[in-house]
């Protein structure tokens, strides 16, 4: 071994090594209470259905109780149609003043609500190509109470709709399953606004 060969390992330093360093014994101690914690919950929790959720009691609500139209508008509507029923210039068509929910004939704006629309349609002398959904999650009684405060809201002077009007209507159509393709296919259907 030569002087250089000497002085070069001695410029060089140890291999580093990892030193023992265990978990800390509190850390440790509330690792294991915490999982042992969850266990217990678990089972104290078995047998109670998924949905369960925090064993809230489920709200009843009175059949007989009216159906507020202001309410369900505000929760299904509003967002597109806006508070006013002036709708979004070029993107949804308003309600205000509108002949699609006025119809004398009640059949169809029923059917735009229970089937929804895909397509465009023409309202109040301006097309709106776009897509409304299907509220067939409600109730007849939410739809006529929605359809009804439309229908007398903003100006408009239409008469209400009723719940068994729009029973009589989802049998009608109780095969479709898919929205109508526009204001004309409506038209061709179920007859003029």
């Amino acid at each position: 071994m030569t002087d250089a060969d000497s002085q070069a390992r001695k410029r060089e330093r140890q291999e580093p090594e990892e030193l023992h360093n265990p978990v800390p014994k509190p850390l440790a101690i509330f690792a294991i209470a915490l999982v042992a914690w969850g266990v217990w919950y678990y089972f104290q929790n078995v047998g109670f259905p998924a949905d369960a959720g925090d064993r809230r009691s489920v709200v009843v609500i009175d059949p007989s109780a009216s159906v507020d139209g202001s309410a369900v508008y505000a929760g299904n509507c509003v967002a597109c149609h806006q508070a006013a029923g002036t709708g979004l210039a070029g993107v949804f068509p308003p309600l205000a003043g509108s002949e699609w929910p006025q119809a004398a004939k009640k059949d169809i704006p029923i059917q735009i609500l229970l089937h929804g629309i895909n397509g465009s349609i023409t309202v109040k002398g301006a097309t709106y190509a776009g897509v409304m959904p299907a509220f067939v999650q409600l109730k007849d009684a939410e739809i006529a109470a929605v359809l009804s405060h439309v229908r007398k809201s903003w100006g408009n002077m239409a008469a209400p709709v009723t719940a068994e009007e729009v029973a009589e209507q989802r049998k009608r159509f109780a095969d479709r399953t898919e929205a109508w393709k526009g204001g004309q296919e409506i038209v061709d259907t179920v007859g003029t606004p």
